[in-house]
């Protein structure tokens, strides 16, 4: 069978192939208005209040399971936590830099009367200074930033009351004192809590069991291992009205799939699908979840029986339109709310049952850019630098395309775990500034590599212990194949740009591929993992003394002697999550190696610029290619 047609139920996904045997068109989207106005950088910055996106429908469930268009906010926390007289420790405050899926570090019991809450004792990290210029005469902000290789946090779990008197603390002994404690999950009748402890080094995982009144350990229900890395990011998910619990985790058969298990260390595989899936919801009858085997860039609302004896029921599909759906599901499980879109569909809201049945047809939106000119957008796979594995891309054509011009193309890139920047959502999931250089007469080039999500693990692990070498090999992969197809695209005006992981890779495709990119930015960017926190870096790079070959392959410092044309790095000083000696030093490097590049900082601003700085960033990014491009 052709691997880009698929026949599923009532909706059929074709790709349209073009004479290029590296690259597959799968959809496109039309050029008009070509005498239209034109966006601005204001308006894709957000500083004007032209909406540029497909409106969305407010619509939520209420207690009652009925249709609502206003959400009622959550209450106050009326709960005091614990407070510690030591420094460095604190209680119910973010853990492990929101790793692991976390969000949420005071949990409630299934009655509401007791927390499971955090304990974090960061006194040994290092602190970072973040300069400050806001004072008379500027000052060091200090934060705990735990680099890779260094001392990092250590934490509890306790039990308390609701005036934040402890109860109890889990007797969690596994490993190292500084292991991972990962998605607390209280059983349905409160009397036990179960947590997925992590390693330091992440190669180890144990789904334990506690007693919630003196915490003592129970039992450990199952245990994984994977010599790249161990990343458990749900909770469990219990089954209604039973003991029995739904487990996700892509350890087991190469892909994030759903698992049946109970406490006694019984697990069973529920989805079977050769694609990463999502937990939604159950009902006790069936599990709900989205999945990716329709096609990596769909993501599809399915439902399966949770206890099926004889193995003959096949998963159900209940989202039947081509495209990528965002559900929202009620308590009950009777119903759902379906937003999807396409590339060529902004966007429609609707309402199914839980057999996939139209309930009611919400609303469509209409194209917000029909008064813009619009430029063709083509989304399609091309193959990986293995020559084996299919990445999917985005593709923006000049504004009045003529192929027997000479145009100048632009690569976007991010490259990094946990993206997806390429889907079949509208405009295959753009960003409007690629629009607005599209407009400006550039080719815009977008795609996922190996190393993204939502393609199974071995696509994901494909970066271990080697961060920006596979994804450079992939994404330059489809920049040749992109120039083979067009001859129009001028070989001596290419530019890159990207951030934060974007950024590193953009100083890596820059300095590994030094002639051939004119024009470089980067924001944000990583220039040595052995300056990043250990929660995210130790996972895909282990440590500086574990794995000392790929810290010095990977580093940028000594690749700064390599730089040729332009290059422009912006970055925010107060900047926490990449800290500012990444970028200070590449300068410096650039120095030592008598390399000239250009550097804006934004001194008021962390990671992500926001209002005024945003804009001047947009701006600045924008201008530098139209001059140097």
């Amino acid at each position: 069978m052709n691997k880009f047609a698929y026949s599923f139920l009532i909706a059929t996904f074709v790709a349209i192939p073009f004479a290029s045997k590296a690259q597959t068109i799968i959809d496109t989207h039309p050029a008009g208005n070509p005498r239209a106005r034109l966006l601005t950088v204001e308006e894709i910055a957000g500083a004007k209040s032209s909406a540029m996106y497909p409106s969305s429908t407010r619509l939520f469930w209420d207690a009652n399971g009925e249709l609502t268009k206003t959400i009622k906010r959550a209450p106050a926390p009326d709960y005091t936590l614990p407070v510690s007289d030591k420094e460095g420790i604190v209680y119910g405050q973010t853990v492990s830099r929101n790793e692991f899926g976390g969000n949420r570090w005071v949990i409630p019991s299934p009655d509401g009367s007791r927390l499971a809450v955090y304990r974090k004792d960061e006194s040994g990290v290092s602190q970072y200074p973040i300069y400050d210029i806001r004072s008379r005469t500027g000052e060091a902000r200090m934060i705990r930033y735990p680099m890779a290789g260094m001392t990092s946090e250590k934490l509890s779990l306790c039990i308390c009351n609701k005036s934040g008197k402890i109860l109890s603390e889990l007797k969690i002994t596994d490993y190292d004192d500084e292991r991972y404690i990962t998605n607390p999950t209280w059983s349905p009748d409160g009397k036990y809590i179960f947590v997925q402890v992590v390693d330091r080094v992440q190669h180890r995982m144990r789904l334990n069991m506690y007693r919630t009144d003196n915490g003592d350990f129970v039992r450990t229900i199952l245990s994984e291992r994977n010599n790249s890395w161990i990343e458990p990011l749900d909770p469990l998910y219990f089954v209604k009205d039973s003991y029995e619990f739904i487990y996700r985790t892509d350890n087991r058969d190469g892909f994030r799939s759903l698992y049946l298990c109970d406490t006694l260390g019984k697990v069973k595989r529920l989805t079977e699908c050769s694609a990463d899936v999502a937990y939604v919801a159950n009902d006790g009858k069936y599990v709900y979840y989205t999945s990716a085997e329709v096609s990596p860039i769909e993501n599809h609302l399915f439902r399966l029986k949770i206890h099926d004896s004889f193995g003959r029921l096949k998963p159900q599909r209940l989202t039947p339109e081509t495209g990528w759906h965002q559900i929202n599901m009620s308590a009950d499980c009777s119903k759902f709310i379906d937003r999807y879109s396409s590339l060529n569909v902004p966007g429609v809201t609707q309402v199914r049952s839980s057999e996939g049945k139209l309930i009611e047809h919400i609303a469509s939106a209409t194209d917000p850019l029909d008064v813009y000119a619009q430029c063709q957008v083509e989304i399609g796979t091309v193959k990986s630098a293995d020559a084996v594995t299919d990445n999917y891309y985005r593709l923006f054509y000049p504004r009045n395309y003529d192929p027997s011009k000479k145009y100048p193309l632009i690569v976007y890139v991010y490259g990094g775990p946990h993206s997806q920047l390429v889907t079949n959502s509208w405009l295959g999931n753009v960003r409007m500034w690629e629009m607005l250089m599209a407009q400006k007469g550039y080719f815009v080039y977008v795609q996922d590599n190996r190393g993204t999500q939502n393609r199974g693990a071995a696509f994901e692990k494909a970066i271990n212990r080697e961060c920006g070498k596979a994804e450079s090999e992939d994404q330059m992969a489809g920049i040749e194949s992109l120039l083979e197809r067009f001859p129009c695209i001028d070989r001596n005006r290419i530019g890159v740009h990207g951030w934060s992981y974007g950024g590193f890779m953009t100083l890596t495709l820059a300095c590994d591929h030094p002639g051939f990119f004119k024009v470089a930015v980067a924001g944000g960017p990583v220039i040595d993992w052995k300056w990043y926190e250990v929660m995210y870096g130790e996972r895909y790079m282990d440590n500086p003394d574990t794995n000392p070959e790929g810290f010095e392959s990977t580093s940028l410092i000594a690749k700064a002697s390599n730089l040729t044309g332009r290059v422009l790095i912006c970055q925010g000083v107060e900047d926490d999550t990449v800290v500012w000696q990444h970028s200070l030093s590449f300068v410096q490097a650039a120095i030592e190696a008598g390399k000239a590049l250009d550097y804006f900082p934004y001194p008021l601003d962390k990671h992500n610029m926001t209002g005024k700085a945003r804009l001047h960033l947009y701006e600045k990014i924008t201008d530098y290619f139209e001059t140097y491009l």
